[in-house]
């Protein structure tokens, strides 16, 4: 740890990965929430996949990557949400024909690109270290799409996120908005891709709000919690992986995956804990002076 706070002061390239992974948290931070109250883990996995589509026809005719991991993900959660609200197709096998397909075709551009194949790797699990400026201004400009989306519609994400029917009874537009939440995930998942990759972005977006979800059951908590986690398991795997010169995003998922563990056993004991306290003072009750003491 001593040695990556000494490289910080020396190398401009860890600075920036460090504050990609604090932009990517951010994003996780605020739509984790949704996707673990919602139930959409496999859903936002579908759209992450199908994002190497996009990554590989970019490469192949030489435009920004990321861009067409936005536009691709963007296509993909358009097309999930409409299977979804009005096909009779099957949401699960949509999901997985997308999965595949994405991934399949991904790989073919990207095999079919001169001197690409090699970094097949770091859109797979990231490469944070060699994130450009130029793209931490891409990250923060999303960052800022999810923010102001959320100020401005916030009640009526929280409702479509708990409770669609009522939503629906009270002339809430829940297709609408389910369709521009799948829009946000999908927006989150490119935001992450530099950080730790397709295969373990869904970790990272449900790990933080998962353990948040274990100590709160308010969702602007939280976003607010999962947002910490999510910085401090990026900037701590950055950190650890240093010096034993580990790839960083799996050291940030084996972080945050150990965390939610021990977060689950440590609630576990809580909870047994305060059921010990409270049979203690239930039976302090009925032995208190004036009451009667069991035969």
């Amino acid at each position: 740890m001593a040695e990556f706070f000494g490289a910080l002061t020396q190398h401009s390239f860890l600075w920036q990965a460090l504050i990609a992974g604090l932009l990517a948290s951010v994003g996780c931070g605020l739509m984790g929430p949704f996707v673990v109250v919602k139930r959409i883990t496999f859903l936002a996995g579908g759209i992450a996949h199908s994002v190497l589509a996009g990554m590989g026809m970019a490469v192949y005719f030489a435009f920004n990557p990321l861009l067409g991991a936005l536009i691709a993900a963007i296509v993909a959660a358009l097309l999930i949400g409409w299977v979804r609200l009005y096909s009779e197709a099957r949401e699960d096998t949509t999901i997985g024909a997308l999965w595949a397909i994405g991934m399949a075709v991904g790989i073919l551009f990207i095999a079919e690109t001169p001197g690409y194949a090699s970094d097949l790797m770091s859109f797979l699990f990231g490469n944070i270290l060699l994130v450009p400026a130029r793209e931490l201004l891409f990250m923060a400009l999303l960052d800022a799409v999810l923010l102001l989306s959320l100020t401005l519609f916030y009640r009526q994400f929280v409702a479509v996120a708990f409770d669609e029917e009522f939503a629906r009874l009270r002339g809430v537009p829940v297709s609408t908005l389910y369709l521009a939440l799948l829009v946000m995930v999908a927006i989150t998942v490119v935001l992450m891709i530099q950080v730790v990759g397709l295969i373990l972005v869904i970790a990272l977006l449900t790990l933080p709000a998962a353990i948040a979800g274990l100590w709160t059951s308010s969702l602007a908590m939280m976003m607010v919690l999962a947002t910490l986690l999510g910085m401090l398991f990026t900037s701590g795997g950055l950190a650890l992986s240093y010096a034993p010169d580990w790839p960083a995003g799996p050291t940030m998922i084996v972080l945050a995956g150990s965390t939610y563990f021990l977060a689950l056993v440590a609630q576990r004991l809580w909870q047994m804990w305060q059921r010990h306290m409270s049979l203690a003072a239930q039976q302090n009750d009925h032995l208190r002076p004036g009451t009667h003491e069991p035969d």
